[in-house]
This record gives C-alpha cells, sequence and structure tokens, in this order.
C-alpha cells in the first residue's frame, strides 16, 4: 500500500498491464488497494478508474500481439514458468474453439486465465476484432468489480478493523474444516 501511496497511479498501470502481458502481479490486490486511497481522498476515483481500464485492456491487447507474433512455441518454451505447459495450453485451444470466444469475458475473473488469455487467444490466430470486443467488455466488468470492492472497503475500514480478529478466526475455522474434510475424502478412497 505504502509503494501504491508513493508511486501511485503508474504503479497502478504497471501491475494491471503487466499482467494482461502474462506476468504474474498482484493486479487484483492493487486495483482494490487503489480504490480503497481513493475512497480516503488519496486518489482520485475516476483516474482509478481509468487507469485500471486503460492499463488492463492494453496490457491483454499486447499480450495478444505477443501471443500472435511469437506463437506458441514460444508459449510451450517460456509458459512452464507461469504453469503453462502443453497439456494446458492444449486445454485452453480446445474450450476457445469449442465453447465460443465468450471465455475471453470469463477469463478476466479466472486467475491464470487472466494472464494468459490475451496470449492463448493471440498463438491460436483467434480474429483480434472479435477478441478485442469481448476483452474491453471483460475489462469493464472486471474494472468495475474491483473498484468496488476497494471503494466499500476504504469506507468502512474502521468498521472491517474492528472485525479483523472474529473475521480471521473465523476463515481459520473454515480452512481447517476444509483442509480435514479433504484429507478425510483421500483416507476414505485409499
Amino acid at each position: 500500500m505504502e509503494h501504491l501511496e508513493r508511486y501511485g497511479y503508474p504503479a497502478l498501470a504497471l501491475l494491471v498491464l503487466l499482467e494482461g502481458i502474462g506476468i504474474p502481479t498482484p493486479a487484483v490486490s492493487v486495483v482494490v488497494a487503489a480504490a480503497a486511497l481513493a475512497a480516503h481522498g488519496h486518489l482520485w476515483m475516476p483516474a482509478v478508474v481509468a487507469v485500471t481500464l486503460v492499463a488492463a485492456v492494453l496490457g491483454d491487447n499486447l499480450g495478444y500481439l505477443l501471443g500472435r507474433r511469437a506463437g506458441r512455441p514460444a508459449l510451450l518454451r517460456f509458459g512452464g514458468r507461469v504453469g503453462l505447459t502443453e497439456a494446458r495450453l492444449s486445454k485452453a485451444e480446445n474450450f476457445i474453439a469449442t465453447r465460443g470466444l465468450n471465455i475471453v469475458v470469463v477469463a478476466r475473473f479466472i486467475d491464470g486465465l487472466r494472464q494468459t488469455n490475451g496470449l492463448i487467444c493471440g498463438a491460436t490466430a483467434l480474429p483480434w476484432r472479435r477478441y478485442v470486443v469481448r476483452d474491453g467488455i471483460g475489462a469493464v466488468l472486471w474494472t468495475s468489480l474491483w473498484v468496488t470492492v476497494g471503494a466499500v472497503v476504504g469506507n468502512n475500514l474502521e468498521r472491517i478493523a474492528r472485525y479483523k480478529l472474529p473475521a480471521l478466526l473465523a476463515v481459520a475455522v473454515v480452512l481447517i474444516v476444509l483442509g480435514l474434510r479433504y484429507i478425510l475424502r483421500r483416507f476414505r478412497h485409499r
């Protein structure tokens, strides 16, 4: 948060843009934090929305261009560093080909796909005009969601701080229960 306060809009733009190109960054956290700062008057909310939206679309389109130019071999060569294997790339290509282009809108909300959707669509030679429309819709929805979450958090920070310990305990209990459930299921299957 301190880096965001110090570097402001350029930091926000850079992290969102890099994620669109395919480099994993904490873009969602940065957008939420920027909106929370804007809710407290440290940044200007319309600028946070504009910078986030432009950086998201520009990053994805640069990712698309990179995927289009470098192609599938480059994605496979360097994709392993971020978990993009031959099998995962084939699944993604098949999914786009069979389930339609609207996955581009939804991909913005799925970690992993958000970072690679431009690269994959470019590498599979999806027509840019079909890609850019859906990517723009996804970017508007994604920006709206996370800026709203940040604004709500920023406006209710004192209330959230008051319930921090009970909330953390509740999350810990849920994680323990889910972990035990997973272990028991694995044990039963063996």
